[in-house]
């Protein structure tokens, strides 16, 4: 039996050595979640609770504004500093930001940021009136807007039903961060074939952080270098990835950033580390795995019992 119905269990000290990337065993991948969240809509999630134990419906203002200082502000803030560091970013970025900021999307693709598929806007896919024509038309306005392929995916909020995986993988998505369950990619079984569960993160990632937890504004530049701490022993037996996960209203404001500048700026003088977007990652992995998922090829219809 699995312990889950796609994705067969082995321990990370049983899994294939892959050679490293550039001779590098360090991939540090950093992700730009940039996303729309409708003024006339509830708020996906919020900084400041409504007063008197009430429901903030919407307008919800404070939340609202919490979120569109991030595209107005905090985004150019982040733009600048990855694009004088030279760094290659995966943008999560919902569809409708194309319409709705069209100079933010142009300056992304500008910049060549790869966009990954996060939705129509932010809403789940769990609560969608139909899951398959959300998906459907946000891959086709990205990649028609953009020209790029658009390979990769990651639901708003992380959010599936038990059919995501195969109406992706029938719409040309290769490469699903929903699935956080590695450090390193994994094959995943659909029925339309192998799916590659590409790593993400909760740990290193500013909405948990500041958010959620309520920490010090230092605490990911803590967190990022623990696990360096931690990796610089493991990466001898295996290449290691390190996700940074971003969201412009929160990483964007100025205490924080000031401590993700350092982050940055440490983590690009150090001689072991690669940056790589999300299809670079899954390009690496599928060349050197070798496998392309064939031990799946039995069980696309159902797991083992």
């Amino acid at each position: 039996m699995w312990p889950n119905p796609r994705v067969p269990y082995e321990l990370a000290s049983s899994r294939k050595k892959l050679s490293p990337p550039n001779n590098k065993p360090l991939i540090v991948h950093v992700v730009m979640n940039i996303e729309y969240w409708p003024f006339d809509k509830n708020m996906p999630r919020g900084i400041l609770p409504p007063p008197h134990g009430k429901v903030s419906d919407p307008p919800d203002l404070p939340n609202y504004s919490w979120v569109e200082y991030g595209m107005r502000v905090g985004l150019p803030r982040l733009i600048k500093l990855l694009r004088e560091n030279d760094i290659p970013v995966s943008a999560f970025i919902n569809a409708q930001v194309a319409e709705i900021y069209p100079s933010a999307f142009k300056e992304v693709c500008d910049l060549n940021w790869e966009l990954v598929g996060h939705g129509w806007f932010q809403e789940s896919l769990r609560v969608v009136d139909n899951e398959e024509l959300v998906i459907k038309k946000s891959l086709k306005l990205l990649r028609e807007l953009s020209g790029q392929p658009v390979r990769s995916w990651f639901g708003p909020g992380g959010g599936e039903t038990e059919n995501t995986p195969e109406l992706l993988k029938d719409n040309g998505i290769e490469f699903l961060h929903d699935w956080l369950i590695d450090e390193l990619p994994c094959w995943m079984r659909t029925k339309s074939g192998p799916l590659l569960a590409m790593p993400y993160t909760f740990e290193l990632n500013d909405v948990p952080i500041w958010t959620v937890q309520n920490n010090s504004c230092d605490e990911m530049y803590k967190r990022v270098n623990a696990t360096l701490e931690v990796f610089d022993e493991e990466k001898l037996s295996n290449t290691k990835i390190i996700t940074l996960a971003l969201h412009p209203h929160i990483v964007g404001v100025p205490q924080n950033f000031h401590y993700f500048k350092k982050t940055i700026q440490e983590l690009k003088k150090r001689d072991d580390v690669t940056f790589m977007t999300s299809s670079q990652i899954g390009d690496w992995f599928i060349k050197e795995e070798g496998t392309n998922g064939e031990a799946l090829i039995p069980y696309l219809t159902s797991p083992p019992n």
